[in-house]
């Protein structure tokens, strides 16, 4: 009876494993992202707010269905450079690299960094500017660019360290629009790719860590429960 009850807990510990497999999820939910520019880039901010040449860090700060914040920081990450708010934008394929987009200006003049994309992921994030940047920037680019209100944009200014920031939580709330060169407001959707169908909004949740160590594990136990219960069916016959 005691061998029979080790097997049935050996058992059920297989199908626990089978069923939470999150427990051994990765922990890479903050898309972290070191990125080396070897030239000037212009990020969102108050004007034309430009990054020099040189190594940072983007990372995921808040999350929400159709608003995502993101920031750029130094590499030991003690010193905020820009705090951005972003919308999903979606690729038809993924990529194993990171990908940066920029919106093409002058010769000599700073890249305007467009989206950003983290490896494996069809989402990335799709950086929107304060209103009148974002006109100075339409009339560069020549096409559309994702705006917001730059009365709010300024609140971005201030050093944001945390998600629970009143800034970080009031984001669902700021009024979104994408403009164009004349400065005529047009539908997001002119700028950002439109969402999949559901079926490959799933496939596009963040990723994970691998998980063939958890696989490695199922089929240990069950194993060792497959070599339990025939030892106990030989005893019994």
């Amino acid at each position: 009876m005691t061998k029979f009850r080790v097997a049935v807990m050996v058992l059920a510990v297989a199908l626990a494993v089978l069923a939470f497999p999150s427990v051994l999820m990765g922990d890479d939910w903050d898309k972290k992202t070191e990125v080396t520019f070897n030239v000037p880039v212009e990020v969102p901010g108050v004007g034309a707010q430009v990054l020099p040449a040189g190594t940072y860090v983007f990372k995921l700060l808040y999350s929400i269905a159709n608003r995502h914040v993101v920031q750029i920081l130094n590499p030991s990450q003690d010193h905020v450079y820009a705090t951005i708010l972003a919308v999903p934008n979606y690729r038809l394929k993924a990529t194993s690299k990171t990908v940066m987009t920029f919106r093409e200006r002058a010769v000599g003049e700073p890249q305007a960094i467009r989206a950003w994309f983290y490896p494996g992921d069809r989402f990335g994030q799709e950086f929107v500017y304060p209103k009148t940047r974002a006109i100075e920037l339409a009339k560069l680019v020549e096409e559309p660019v994702l705006a917001m209100p730059t009365e709010v944009a300024a609140k971005f200014a201030v050093p944001i360290k945390t998600a629970d920031d009143p800034v970080i939580l009031a984001v669902k709330e700021v009024p979104l629009e994408a403009v164009k060169p004349s400065g005529e407001v047009v539908p997001i959707a002119e700028v950002v790719d439109p969402l999949p169908a559901r079926t490959e909004l799933a496939q596009n949740l963040p990723r994970v860590a691998s998980q063939m160590p958890l696989v490695g594990l199922i089929g240990l136990l069950l194993l060792v429960t497959g070599a339990a219960l025939s030892f106990i069916l030989k005893r019994v016959v």
